[in-house]
């Protein structure tokens, strides 16, 4: 397993956000993690990369317990995440926002970097090399010059996950990448998503958009409450009488039989 998250509580003072939800990711799967809002989804995403400590429980990836780790060497470990709130650099080029994600792996210090040595310059050009090639691989490379702030908001969810990309995750965690998105934009997501997982990275995804998540992901977990209420394949998740109750509804059941 590529993650394992083991009887995990989050207390906020007298609320529990995250109570008791164990579930586990296996390498190279897209895994789904749905629920209403305040269900516990984000806190549950800010318990994994570390920027929340667990009250109680066990988070384990790759054979590694991680409970504790700063967010920072959650990153070095190989997981990465984007925000449900787009959170890059307005003013920066899609490429120079790029950069800063390939930079959390770079080893020039601030001597270096200050005196412009030669292993500097030469990890510099291979940091803006790897940036193009993320670029490509999203489809933003003829706005590489392109300040993020005057991209269109499909294109900044994309640059978004390149920029995640950049820090080389063995797992990526898109917190409602959907959000706002028109069905175009959506569709373009959706291939993206499974390009990802042809590269070996196992993808964890928090989505309320109920069609993308029940043709992208392998699996779900359910959220309701802060308790998981049911975890399976989508089939299994879309036939579930206590999701439908408590998520989908009696519309959306009837919109997926």
């Amino acid at each position: 397993m590529v993650l394992e998250v083991k009887k995990a509580c989050k207390n906020f003072g007298g609320l529990a956000a995250v109570s008791d939800v164990s579930f586990s990711i296996r390498k190279g799967e897209i895994f789904g993690l749905i629920g209403p809002n305040g269900a516990g989804k984000t806190t549950m995403f800010n318990l994994i990369t570390s920027m929340f400590p667990l009250t109680t429980g066990e988070i384990v990836f790759q054979g590694d317990n991680i409970n504790g780790l700063k967010p920072n060497k959650i990153t070095e470990k190989g997981i990465c995440r984007t925000f449900q709130n787009i959170r890059l650099f307005p003013l920066m080029s899609a490429e120079e926002n790029v950069m800063v994600g390939v930079h959390s792996r770079s080893k020039s210090g601030v001597l270096s970097s200050v005196f412009r040595t030669k292993s500097q310059r030469k990890e510099e050009a291979a940091i803006r090399k790897r940036a193009k090639e993320l670029l490509e691989f999203v489809g933003l490379d003829d706005f590489a010059d392109i300040t993020a702030e005057n991209l269109a908001y499909g294109q900044q969810r994309r640059l978004e996950i390149a920029r995640a990309m950049a820090s080389d995750p063995q797992l990526l965690l898109l917190d409602e990448p959907a959000a706002g998105m028109n069905e175009t934009e959506t569709s373009e997501l959706f291939q993206l998503i499974k390009k990802i997982q042809t590269l070996g990275i196992t993808v964890l995804l928090i989505e309320h958009d109920m069609p993308l998540v029940m043709n992208l992901c392998d699996r779900i977990a359910v959220l309701n409450f802060g308790k998981k209420i049911a975890e399976g394949t989508p089939e299994e998740i879309q036939n579930n009488p206590a999701v439908i109750e408590a998520y989908l509804g009696s519309e959306e059941e009837e919109e997926y039989a």
